[in-house]
């Protein structure tokens, strides 16, 4: 489509297409004619530049709100604008110096990942004046402790430590009659077998070594380790990525109408109910780099006619294991919130392979 229009337009077209988005997208209102006019270089007329903009709303990249006689971006003129037109720059020092200060303090200190991602979207929704937004996949825990404790005769909760320092309880039934020593030899069983493993690794080492190893343990034990590991490989399969989202206020403002409010409400609903975003991470995964969804152009943001701007983040073996980024207006500073997404997303990358 880019291809097409351009081909399409002439340098005049190209010119006032240009500086129409970039006005609309500064002051967030239709641009008119006269004001066009004066924006221009070329001492084009009011009239030749209506001229311009009747062939621009012809295309479909700009129309009429019914309230105004100036013009702003379509959606379509918008896609057109970011695909072909948008001139990215570089982070400035001072906010390369600002991502890389408040990144670092999680880091360093005894919190766990969600604690960095959590800073990742408070600090882009800071930068952007938008909402900042984490989408994290729920990753498998691999295992640095692993511990039975005895609740009541008939059940026992199970403490998981994970490398990151995330810490899981889960509580799940007990074999008729086990005893205390039943219950540690399960617990010293486990704990050596699971240790820099998830709980589907550890399963299918058990399964690998059931002959030789399960026989060690006698048969109470055996089966609390049976169904121990069946409980917590189950529990875990399927789940819902993790979503953070920070700054939803300033996506509602004292000007906006009713159904506009209730729009973006609906939306940060979605967002917590988890739908549409295991499909918003695969399309993200297979982008390289910043990904911008328009308007309509994801299911899950077309409600709230919102832009999202997102760039996938990495683990240290260089998996996709998220994304991250900001929801706003689609009239969004897209030249400067998509490099400090693409930075950001760098930094969380850079330190989580550091991390692993």
């Amino acid at each position: 489509m880019p291809e097409d229009v351009l081909a399409v337009l002439n340098a005049r077209s190209q010119d006032i297409f240009r500086k129409l988005v970039e006005r609309y997208l500064d002051t967030g209102t239709p641009v008119a004619s006269r004001d066009l006019a004066r924006m221009l270089s070329t001492g084009l007329s009011p009239a030749s530049v209506r001229n311009v903009m009747a062939d621009l709303e012809d295309l479909g990249l700009i129309a009429a709100p019914h309230t105004s006689a100036g013009r702003m971006p379509t959606q379509q003129g918008l896609r057109f604008f970011v695909d072909a037109m948008l001139e990215v720059g570089a982070v400035d020092e001072a906010e390369k110096a600002q991502i890389a200060q408040q990144m670092h303090a999680p880091a360093h200190g005894s919190g766990g990942i969600e604690d960095l991602l959590t800073e990742a979207s408070q600090l882009l929704s800071g930068l952007s004046h938008g909402a900042g937004v984490v989408i994290a996949q729920k990753s498998d825990l691999i295992l640095k402790h692993i511990e039975f404790i005895r609740l009541d005769a008939g059940r026992a909760m199970v403490v998981l430590v994970g490398e990151d320092g995330t810490v899981e309880n889960r509580v799940l039934p007990l074999p008729a009659g086990l005893t205390a020593s039943a219950l540690t030899q399960a617990s010293n069983y486990l704990a050596h077998l699971a240790v820099g493993k998830t709980l589907a690794e550890t399963r299918r080492a058990i399964q690998l070594k059931r002959e030789e190893t399960l026989h060690e343990l006698d048969e109470l034990s055996r089966k609390l380790v049976e169904a121990g590991l069946a409980t917590l490989a189950d529990s875990g399969t399927a789940a819902p990525p993790t979503v953070i989202v920070r700054g939803r206020a300033n996506l509602i403002n004292d000007t906006m109408a009713s159904e506009e409010i209730h729009r973006v409400r609906q939306l940060f609903d979605e967002l917590e109910s988890r739908e549409g975003l295991i499909d918003l991470l695969g399309d993200t995964e297979t982008a390289q780099g910043v990904k911008i969804f328009i308007g309509s152009e994801n299911k899950l943001f077309s409600l709230s006619g919102s832009s999202v701007i997102l760039s996938p983040y990495k683990d240290a073996n260089q998996k996709v294991v998220g994304v991250l980024g900001v929801i706003g207006p689609t009239r969004l500073n897209y030249a400067r919130v998509v490099p400090v997404v693409d930075y950001t997303a760098n930094v969380i990358s850079s330190i989580m392979s550091r991390k692993g």
